[in-house]
């Protein structure tokens, strides 16, 4: 019989899944330090860049463009805060789904003393009633509600949510942060940076 090398064999689905998996998350940063643009918010010093570091963080509201980093970062804060990480759109996900997270997080906080973090993708998609079912939980601590929207939150988002959510502003990539981010695919990859950005970035020049 044939003896399979178990680590062998997990070598290559990971590799596998990595050809699989869509470019932009096989480009997504993965540490605080690799978050391009956004130094306003997560540079040294930052409220919450320590909010992140310290595993302490509230419910916050992230208003960007797209590409400009906010599913990354709430990724990003997950890794560094040991809580329960649920991520839903709005545009896909509804009321009975929410309820269903909610049971889960009670659950948690209740038996596992353990805290829930729901991002949730494009949050102006809901109507106000759909955003009125996270306002008790929000409130009573059963989840910290991170929200990214594309759309101004004094618009789109009920005054009672905004209010206990702090809001930050992510700016649109530069043309060095786009360079910096096709030369570490590049080298990941191993493919020279002007090939690939020839192919996703043509109106830049390397």
């Amino acid at each position: 019989m044939e003896k399979i090398n178990l680590f062998e064999q997990k070598t290559k689905n990971k590799k596998a899944y990595k050809l699989t998996t869509p470019l932009a998350d096989r480009m997504r940063p993965e540490d605080l330090n690799e978050l391009l643009g956004q130094d306003h918010i997560i540079g040294k010093g930052k409220a919450l860049r320590s909010a992140i570091l310290s595993g302490e963080i509230g419910s916050i509201i992230l208003w960007g463009p797209p590409g400009s980093g906010k599913t990354s970062l709430a990724k990003i804060i997950a890794k560094y805060t040991d809580a329960n990480f649920v991520s839903f759109s709005a545009v896909s996900s509804g009321v009975k789904k929410i309820r269903e997270v909610i049971e889960q997080a009670k659950y948690l906080r209740d038996f596992k003393n353990k805290k829930t973090i729901l991002f949730i993708d494009e949050i102006h998609r809901f109507n106000k009633s759909q955003q009125d079912t996270f306002l008790p939980y929000v409130e009573d601590g059963t989840i910290i509600l991170i929200a990214a929207t594309t759309e101004n939150p004094s618009f789109e988002i009920i005054s009672p949510l905004l209010s206990r959510s702090r809001v930050y502003t992510l700016k649109s990539l530069s043309k060095d942060d786009l360079k910096i981010i096709i030369k570490r695919f590049g080298d990941t990859y191993r493919v020279k940076s002007n090939c690939v950005c020839w192919i996703f970035f043509p109106e830049i020049n390397m």
